[in-house]
C-alpha cells in the first residue's frame, strides 16, 4: 500500500512551505437530497472551509496508512497487518520503536498536518482582512479555529514542544521557516494555542446544523466537537476539573447519547444506521453510491479490510492493515461481548448480526498463499451488500464508504469518569463507568460486573481496563499508555524506552529550514 499512497500523491516535506492554494474540492459528504447551501445561510468563507472537511478526508495523514502508523500500531493490541512485504519498513519503525528521520509515512504525517494547519491560517487571515461578522462566517471561522486546533494536537502528542508554531498566513516562503517552539519539548506553547483556538471554535461554532429538526449537514463540526476535543487536550495535560467541566457541557447539552447497542456503531452498509449516529461527536464523512457514481470515498475502511493473497480474490476486501494481536485476543475475556464485535478471526464464522457479522465464514489462515493474519478490525468490516451496490466487490477500493469514527460520546463519558476519579469524586466515576459497561454488557446481567468504588487506585485501573476494551483498534491506545505513564512498563519488550514518547522530527524538514528547525535531542 505504500506505493499506492505514493501514486495518489507526491508530498513536499514542510508543508507550512507551501503556498496558499484556492477553490473547493469534494464536499466532505454527498449533499442531501432535500438540502441546499441557501438553507445554512452560506458563510463567505463556505469554499475555504470545505476544502479543510476535503483535506482531512483526501489526504492520508489524517485518514490512512499514515494515521494508523503513529495512532494504533504502536500499542501492544494492533500490528501493521497486511502481508509480511506490504510496507516490510513499517514493522522496525512503529511496531519495534525503530523510529527513523526520513520515510514516506512519516513525512507524509508531518507533511498533511501543516498544510491543513497552513490552509486554516489562510482562512482566518481572510476573516480578519474582510471583518467578517455575520453568523455564518463566523461559523466558518469555528471551523477554521478547530481544525487547527486538531492538527496542532496530533502533532503535540506525536512529536512534543519541539514542532514549530504557526498562526500566522504567509505568502513569503521565507516567513514559512520557523524554530521549534520549544527547545526542551516543553508543550506548552502550542497547548496555549490550542487552548485559544478551541476557545473560539466552542463559542463560534453551532450546538447542530439542524435546519427544521432535520441535520441537512450530518459530520460537520459543532460546539460539542469542539468541547469534546478540548476536553482531550486538558486529559492529556491531567487538568481534571476543565475535563469535568467540559465533559458535563457536552452531556448537559442533551445532543448525544451511547447507542443502544455496541454493533450499531459500526454499521455502514446500506442502511448506514452507524453512520452519525446518536454517539457521533465528529466523525469523517465517506459515501459511494451505486456503481461507484457519486463518489466521494475514503480509504480508511478499505485500508483495513480482510487482504487476501493468492488466486483466490474472494476475500480481497482491502489492505488489511491495522489487525488486532495475539496479546489482545489473550488478554480480552471472551465473556466481553465487544470482543467478538471488535476482533474478525480468520477460519471462523463472523458471528452474524448479532456481533455485527453477515452470516459468512473466513478463509482459514494461510499466510504467503490466502489470508495473511489471524485476526482483523471487525469495526470496519464490509457490508457484502454495500460491495454489491456500489461494485466495490474485491481489491484495492473495496471498502471506501465507510466512516471513521474520530471523537464518540463514550469518549466523553470515560474521559469524565477518569477527570471525576482523579478529583475525589469517585460516585461520578463509578456511574460513568456503569454506563459504558452497562451498554456493553447488554441484557445479560451475569457478565461484566457492576464495578463499585472502592478506592481512587482501583477505579482508576477499572476505568484504565474499560478504555482498552471499548476502543480497542480505534487508535487510542498507544496515547493512552503514555499518558498514564504505562508505554515503558508495557511496551518495553517491544523495543519501547522512554524517548519514544515523541517521534523524531522529519530530518528533510530540518534540512529545508536551512537548520533553524533543530531535532528532538533524544534522537
Amino acid at each position: 500500500m505504500k506505493n499506492i499512497i505514493k501514486i495518489i500523491k507526491s508530498f513536499l516535506i514542510l508543508a507550512t512551505l507551501f503556498l496558499a492554494i484556492s477553490g473547493c474540492n469534494k464536499f466532505l459528504d454527498r449533499k442531501p437530497l432535500t438540502a441546499t447551501l441557501n438553507d445554512l445561510n452560506q458563510g463567505a468563507l463556505e469554499a475555504q472551509s470545505l476544502t479543510l472537511y476535503s483535506t482531512l478526508r483526501n489526504y492520508a495523514g489524517f485518514s490512512t496508512l499514515p494515521w494508523i502508523d503513529f495512532n494504533s500500531i504502536r500499542d501492544d493490541d494492533a500490528q501493521k497487518g497486511s502481508s509480511l512485504t506490504d510496507g516490510a519498513e513499517i514493522n522496525a519503525e512503529f511496531e519495534t520503536f525503530q523510529y527513523t528521520k526520513d520515510d514516506w509515512a512519516t513525512n507524509t504525517y508531518w507533511n498533511d498536518h501543516y498544510y491543513m494547519i497552513n490552509l486554516c491560517n489562510k482562512e482566518l487571515y481572510w476573516a480578519d482582512s474582510l471583518k467578517l461578522k455575520d453568523q455564518a462566517s463566523l461559523r466558518n471561522v469555528g471551523e477554521a479555529h478547530f481544525f487547527r486546533a486538531y492538527s496542532y494536537f496530533e502533532l503535540v502528542k506525536a512529536y512534543g514542544g519541539y514542532i514549530p508554531k504557526f498562526d500566522y498566513y504567509y505568502t513569503d516562503p521565507k516567513l514559512g521557516i520557523q524554530p521549534n517552539a520549544s527547545a526542551t519539548g516543553d508543550p506548552t506553547i502550542i497547548y496555549a494555542l490550542i487552548d485559544r483556538d478551541l476557545d473560539s471554535a466552542s463559542k463560534l461554532l453551532p450546538l447542530d446544523w439542524k435546519v427544521a429538526g432535520t441535520n441537512r449537514y450530518p459530520g460537520r463540526l459543532t460546539s460539542g466537537a469542539a468541547n469534546a476535543l478540548w476536553a482531550q487536550t486538558y486529559l492529556f495535560r491531567q487538568q481534571w476539573s476543565k475535563v469535568v467541566s467540559l465533559c458535563n457541557t457536552i452531556i448537559n447539552s442533551g445532543e448525544y447519547a451511547l447507542a443502544t447497542n455496541f454493533t450499531d456503531i459500526w454499521k455502514d452498509g446500506l442502511n448506514a444506521v452507524g453512520k452519525n449516529g446518536p454517539e457521533s461527536i465528529f466523525e469523517m464523512q465517506a459515501w459511494v453510491g451505486a456503481n461507484g457514481t457519486n463518489y466521494n470515498g475514503v480509504p480508511w475502511g478499505t485500508s483495513q479490510n480482510v487482504r487476501q493473497g493468492g488466486a483466490d480474490v474472494s476475500w480481497n476486501l482491502g489492505w488489511g492493515w491495522n489487525t488486532p494481536t495475539d496479546v489482545l485476543n489473550s488478554a480480552w475475556d471472551n465473556s466481553d461481548p465487544r470482543k467478538s464485535m471488535t476482533i474478525l478471526y480468520s477460519g471462523q464464522f463472523d458471528g452474524g448480526p448479532a456481533t455485527g457479522g453477515y452470516g459468512a465464514t473466513l478463509p482459514p489462515y494461510n499466510p504467503g498463499t490466502a489470508l495473511d493474519q489471524k485476526y482483523w478490525n471487525k469495526k470496519v468490516y464490509s457490508d457484502p451488500a454495500m460491495r454489491q451496490f456500489t461494485g466495490e466487490i474485491n481489491g484495492s477500493g473495496g471498502a471506501d464508504w465507510i466512516n471513521k469514527r474520530i471523537i464518540r460520546y463514550a469518549d466523553v463519558i470515560l474521559m469524565l469518569a477518569e477527570a471525576a476519579n482523579e478529583t475525589g469524586d469517585g460516585a461520578t466515576a463509578e456511574a460513568m463507568l456503569e454506563q459504558i459497561r452497562a451498554r456493553a454488557r447488554g441484557s445479560n446481567a451475569s457478565i461484566l460486573p457492576h464495578v463499585a468504588f472502592a478506592n481512587q487506585a482501583q477505579m482508576r485501573q477499572a476505568i484504565k481496563n474499560e478504555r482498552r476494551w471499548e476502543f480497542a483498534m480505534e487508535g487510542e491506545r498507544f496515547y493512552d499508555l503514555v499518558r498514564w505513564g504505562d508505554a515503558n512498563n508495557v511496551l518495553s519488550g517491544l523495543g519501547y524506552t522512554p524517548r519514544c514518547q515523541y517521534y523524531p522530527i522529519p530530518q528533510k524538514a530540518i534540512d529545508l529550514s536551512g537548520g533553524v528547525l533543530k531535532q528532538n535531542p533524544n534522537w
